[in-house]
């Protein structure tokens, strides 16, 4: 197995622990403004992508720095090696947070049944009705639904998180979005960078984003359906 990418260190991608970031290629979504092209269409990110073996060696010798490992993507559950690359990660006993859109439910009921992971992450682009066709064609929003209520039923922690772009996501899309995981223990709302998307002729200049204004808005829609909304 080849990853993608290796991000040595990060504070912010594992909640409370000093992490690594391992990247996955491919993705079966095509979101707009995804800030990760190149993992996006299956390319490797760098020519001297580490191999597991450089990853795991890399994990023993800073097991006393690192408190946790992300595996992020593109999209890490399309990965048939990713339950080996999990379970090699536990069994050097590292917390494990996995990085995901959602669209592969039976995978990650599998990797929580099987604790394999100790966070995860799912990425909700907007409505799951409203998918198609900007983030994937005729795609069944159940595959979404059922990924939503199995982390809620039986993560041991987690997090929602959308990235806020206009017309992609608006204010309806946000209280449906809210209102589908209704009782979530955090909802994330990300802004986003109009910067080396996946397809900037959809964008120009500012149009996407949303000013402060906007995004407390979005948050005081958000925030009676969920126990904790934060813009980020």
């Amino acid at each position: 197995m080849r990853l993608a990418g290796l991000q040595k260190n990060s504070l912010i991608d594992y909640p409370g622990k000093v992490s690594c970031v391992l990247f996955l290629s491919g993705c079966n979504f095509d979101c707009p403004y995804c800030h990760n092209p190149d993992l996006v269409r299956g390319s490797l990110s760098c020519l001297a992508s580490p191999d597991e073996k450089t990853v795991y060696e890399f994990l023993g010798r800073h097991k006393g720095f690192l408190d946790g490992v992300v595996i992020s993507g593109g999209e890490p559950t399309l990965n048939k090696n990713l339950f080996h690359l999990c379970e090699k990660i536990k069994q050097m006993g590292y917390p494990l947070k996995l990085d995901t859109n959602g669209s592969q439910p039976q995978v990650i009921k599998r990797l929580i049944r099987e604790g394999l992971i100790d966070y995860i992450a799912m990425g909700i682009k907007t409505d799951p009705f409203h998918y198609s066709p900007l983030i994937i064609k005729d795609y069944d929003p159940g595959n979404i639904l059922t990924s939503i209520h199995t982390i809620m039923e039986t993560a041991r922690a987690y997090e929602f998180r959308t990235t806020c772009v206009k017309p992609i996501v608006a204010e309806q899309d946000i209280e449906n979005i809210a209102k589908t995981i209704g009782g979530a223990t955090l909802y994330i709302l990300q802004r986003f960078r109009n910067d080396r998307v996946l397809h900037p002729e959809y964008f120009r200049e500012d149009q996407g984003s949303y000013n402060e204004e906007g995004f407390m808005h979005l948050k005081s829609i958000a925030e009676p359906w969920v126990k904790k909304c934060i813009i980020r």
